[in-house]
């Protein structure tokens, strides 16, 4: 055990926008969390934070110095079909770059 990396997240995939035939909501997306692939498996992760990380070309102010690195947080609100896929409202809706790119679904807040 000694030497292991632990994660404090699982790996998840942007899908797209919730959207209908004629409407599409920007501030709600549809999340593939890597390993679930039924709505039963999508109840545990209901309340979760999901972290978009991206690169952007200027310097801001990080906790460890000037980074490039930026984060949008979100969070999973419920199922979406009975696939796996979640539904996930962000504090700014995620720009259309993001769509098919990869997320960070934490492990917390836990009931455990």
């Amino acid at each position: 055990m000694a030497g292991e990396k632990i994660r404090l997240y699982v790996k998840g995939t942007i899908v797209s926008y919730k959207r209908s035939k004629s409407n599409q909501y920007n501030k709600t997306s549809l999340i593939n969390i890597d390993g679930v692939e039924s709505k039963e498996e999508t109840n545990w992760y209901l309340g979760k934070r999901i972290a978009y990380i991206y690169k952007a070309h200027t310097k801001k102010a990080g906790p460890n110095g000037p980074t490039k690195f930026r984060c949008i947080w979100g969070k999973v609100t419920r199922a979406h079909g009975s696939g796996g896929v979640v539904r996930a409202k962000f504090s700014s809706p995620l720009p259309p770059k993001s769509l098919g790119g990869k997320c960070r679904v934490m492990l917390y807040p836990s009931q455990v």
